[in-house]
């Protein structure tokens, strides 16, 4: 990992315009929440900075749009066959910046490389319409635009997915990027920016620009008009901020913010099929994932059965830095560890009761156990609050419309799950729950080739899919005299 690291030249990861720099603010530490071990010290922009990632990108833009699809596809699909290649190495710095465990890690770069190949085809399948005017006398044609300057704004828990999602149908759109990676995890976004250049992004198409001083290069973006585009993912407070700031120049804006998934198990399921689903939708990144789930809803004829095995299944978990082959890594700083503490805390205070948790290991790293809470009302504050930790609270229910009202009490909608043993029961509960995206006896919504996001205040546009390239382009329509 260290001639990979050192390969990437951090202290000139500032890539504008093809050119990689120095930050106009020095630099920054990047450690491993592992360890807590500095790995890399890492270029910091400034606003000085940002905007020369605009101009760069500005300047990109009629070329990149004008290049023909498949000329766009093609070199998507190369960044696709790069990231593969780079797999290991890939995995390496995302264990080494984020921390978690080494099979997590490859998972991830395997499916941050499927953007690249699923936008690589829809890249040619720009659609359009023709038709007759209704009064006659004219007929229109509906085609799409790229939207132009993208700004990029990306979280630390996944750090090469949440960049190769909206990198990937942003260049199939034909327009230009300028990327903010999250100052905790940013080796990732350059390792794989110097990728795209390899496979033939022209200089200026893709333009990266680290910094702990998230809220000056991104304001400085909202406030430049050739910016066209805002894509966010991370909390639902900063969305908020962002789109107040987008709209004073009527910004495009994509958000993907927080969420807070029920996971609902019906007194038919297969418990053995839940329970493997209940691991993989909570603790996947030791539940650092805007899509995990937050909130167990067990009908009560099985919550006894499920709380053990699940506990079971819990308790077995091995918790530790990624070289070891733990199933668990660390959360991602100190402040995380004491955010997930108070919560239980909190929940104990009124009631819960600590029925089965993990060992973590004595290290200085930002690790805490897995934990199951029973016992808790069905409205415990920690209900309500986006965990973003390996806890999962157990809430008994009766009857359908119970568990509805109970899945649909918080303000997010982001991803929600269900397991029963009818499916036609699984999907009406689904369709009755306020979510953008239903896992149905399974404990994984994500995929490059679905539309990824939320209802209510879990934010607004979609990624993945076609609907993901759509984000990133205009409407335009012509109406021709006939």
């Amino acid at each position: 990992m260290t001639s990979y690291l050192d390969s990437l030249d951090p202290t000139h990861a500032v890539l504008i315009g093809g050119t990689a720099r120095p930050g106009g603010g020095g630099t920054f530490d990047v450690e491993n929440p592992a360890s807590r071990d500095v790995i890399a010290r890492v270029a910091n922009a400034d606003s000085a900075d940002a905007t020369a990632a605009v101009d760069a990108a500005n300047a990109a833009l009629p070329r990149w749009r004008a290049t023909p699809p498949r000329a766009r596809s093609e070199i998507l699909s190369r960044a696709f066959s790069l990231i593969l290649r780079d797999r290991e190495s890939l995995a390496d710095l995302v264990v080494a910046e984020n921390g978690k465990s080494r099979t997590d890690a490859l998972g991830e770069i395997t499916y941050a490389a499927e953007f690249f190949r699923w936008f690589a085809e829809e890249a040619v399948r720009s659609g359009g319409d023709y038709g007759e005017a209704p009064n006659g006398g004219a007929r229109t044609i509906v085609t799409h635009r790229p939207v132009g300057v993208a700004a990029l704004v990306t979280p630390w828990n996944f750090p090469a997915a949440m960049a190769t999602r909206k990198i990937a149908p942003a260049l199939a759109a034909g327009c230009t990027v300028v990327l903010k990676p999250a100052a905790e995890t940013p080796l990732t976004a350059i390792a794989i920016a110097r990728l795209l250049t390899e496979a033939g992004v022209p200089d200026g198409v893709v333009n990266v620009v680290p910094t702990t001083d998230a809220g000056d290069i991104v304001t400085t973006w909202l406030q430049d008009d050739r910016v066209r585009k805002i894509s966010f993912t991370g909390s639902t407070n900063i969305g908020r901020v962002l789109l107040r700031q987008a709209a004073d120049r009527i910004v495009n804006s994509s958000m993907e913010l927080g969420g807070n998934a029920p996971f609902i198990v019906t007194e038919d399921a297969d418990l053995d099929a839940a329970v493997a689903g209940a691991m993989i939708a909570k603790f996947r990144n030791g539940g650092q994932a805007c899509t995990a789930a937050n909130r167990f809803y067990v009908h009560a004829d099985v919550i006894a059965e499920f709380t053990e095995r699940f506990g079971a299944a819990v308790e077995a978990l091995t918790v530790g830095p990624a070289e070891t082959g733990s199933d668990i890594g660390p959360l991602i700083s100190q402040k995380a560890v004491e955010n997930v503490a108070a919560l239980v805390r909190g929940a104990a205070a009124d009631g819960a009761t600590v029925a089965h948790t993990a060992a973590i290991p004595e290290s200085k790293g930002w690790f805490y156990p897995p934990t199951v809470l029973t016992g808790l009302r069905a409205d415990a504050e920690i209900l309500n609050q986006e965990i973003f930790g390996p806890v999962a609270p157990i809430v008994a229910w009766n009857n359908d419309a119970e568990v509805i009202d109970l899945a649909n009490s918080s303000e997010m909608g982001l991803a929600a799950y269900v397991f029963a043993g009818k499916l036609q029961r699984a999907i009406r509960l689904g369709e009755a729950l306020d979510a953008g995206m239903v896992g149905i006896n399974r404990g994984l919504v994500s995929d490059p080739s679905a539309p990824f996001g939320g209802v209510k205040q879990s934010g607004l546009g979609r990624e993945g899919a076609r609907q993901g390239l759509e984000e990133f382009q205009e409407t335009q329509y012509f109406s021709v005299d006939w």
